[in-house]
């Protein structure tokens, strides 16, 4: 089993790096996992145009294999435990799950396209940067609930 991150751009705050650092070391304890930045477009200030220089930087980066969920403000919200659910149902059902955090224009319509699933942290608007450390603080939590870990707290 496999899972990938793919985020657009860079973290740049110290203190983000440090977060994410630390919960990608906790979450290699339960499963294969690959975290791949690739550039955000700066090129361009028209939206479309932004959207097509990383979709196609995406594409690269995924493949026909891949079940591929969207972090996406429109996506369905879980319950800490339901998305430990959520999560266990796509491990047993897919080789390779493909997590995307997009960049400030979000998605391309070929991205949505393709993907499988959209899900949302919350209904609240984040910084791209926090957003990464919240969703690989809930994959980590996913795991400790799904092995009957004291991390969690209902």
């Amino acid at each position: 089993m496999g899972i990938k991150l793919i985020v657009v751009g860079k973290t740049k705050p110290f203190y983000f790096l440090e977060s994410e650092q630390e919960y990608l070391k906790r979450i290699q304890k339960y499963c294969s996992f690959s975290y791949l930045t690739i550039p955000s477009s700066k090129k361009s200030k028209v939206k479309s145009e932004c959207l097509m220089v990383e979709e196609e930087q995406i594409l690269k980066n995924t493949n026909d294999q891949d079940f591929i969920i969207l972090l996406d403000e429109h996506g369905l919200q879980y319950s800490s435990r339901k998305f430990a659910n959520q999560l266990n149902e796509k491990l047993i059902r897919y080789a390779n799950i493909t997590f995307i955090i997009g960049g400030a224009f979000g998605f391309s319509d070929k991205i949505y396209a393709i993907s499988n699933a959209k899900w949302s942290l919350s209904s609240l608007t984040f910084p791209h940067h926090m957003v990464r450390t919240i969703f690989l603080e809930q994959l980590y939590r996913s795991f400790t609930i799904l092995n009957g870990e004291s991390y969690h707290n209902d």
